[in-house]
């Protein structure tokens, strides 16, 4: 068995994989992570290897206990994944976006990609055919809209997500919600159909926290799994091993 970590931004999130099957899912924060790890390995016994990726620092604590208790493979930009890297700026280029990308590249071979990771931050990541990585974009998430609303100005409430339908906002919290929700809706949307542009023959794949509140609002046609980047985890594990045999 093996245990796949993803250290968010605001949320650490894992899964115990049996093989290519997810059997279980966990979230919580970084502050909670080893009495949690604890227990994880408490309840499954068999778990022997993990692998972890992270865009937020983990205690070292933390990272001795997953060292002592399973074969931990950490992934960073040396890791061999299995596409080539056009970016610029490789070095700058997140872990999570890395995983990602890898995970389209085993899941979806010999098409073009793009991967939307909708959490803290909205990424949009393109992989071509080739599997060569071209780049993307960084924009606000929602939750980052709506604290920016509030942190910046004097008198805009700090709102949470919900459901909308309607565009016109008839107060200030509607026209928030109006503004936030189908601003990333249409932001979204518009990436697509450029990306559409570039090249139709295209799959776009959206996660993250909140692609599930996402996706039934979306135009385009997507494929929806919100534990894409676990997945995609435990897929470049499986890769990483068989490179070294």
């Amino acid at each position: 068995m093996l245990l796949a970590i993803d250290i968010g931004n605001s949320y650490i999130k894992c899964a115990v994989f049996e093989q290519n099957t997810l059997l279980n899912k966990f979230i919580f924060k970084q502050d909670e992570a080893q009495k949690n790890f604890k227990k994880i390995l408490k309840k499954y016994e068999k778990v022997s290897n993990g692998v972890i990726s992270s865009v937020a620092n983990l205690d070292e604590n933390t990272i001795s206990y997953l060292k002592k208790n399973i074969n931990l493979l950490e992934i960073s930009n040396k890791t061999p994944f299995p596409f080539s890297n056009n970016y610029k700026t490789k070095e700058t280029l997140g872990i999570d976006r890395l995983v990602l990308s890898a995970g389209a590249v085993l899941s979806f071979k010999n098409q073009n990609r793009l991967i939307i990771d909708a959490g803290t931050c909205i990424t949009y990541d393109y992989v071509d055919s080739n599997n060569v990585y071209q780049g993307g974009a960084i924009s606000p998430g929602l939750s980052l809209r709506y604290n920016s609303l509030n942190t910046y100005t004097a008198k805009l409430p700090l709102l949470e997500n919900k459901e909308i339908d309607f565009l016109i906002g008839k107060s200030t919290s509607e026209s928030i919600y109006s503004g936030v929700i189908n601003g990333v809706i249409n932001e979204i949307d518009g990436f697509i159909t450029q990306y559409k542009e570039l090249n139709k023959d295209l799959t776009i794949i959206l996660t993250g926290g909140d692609a599930v509140f996402l996706a039934k609002s979306l135009k385009n046609t997507i494929f929806a799994n919100s534990n894409f980047l676990l997945e995609s985890l435990n897929n470049l594990y499986t890769y990483c091993n068989n490179k070294n045999d």
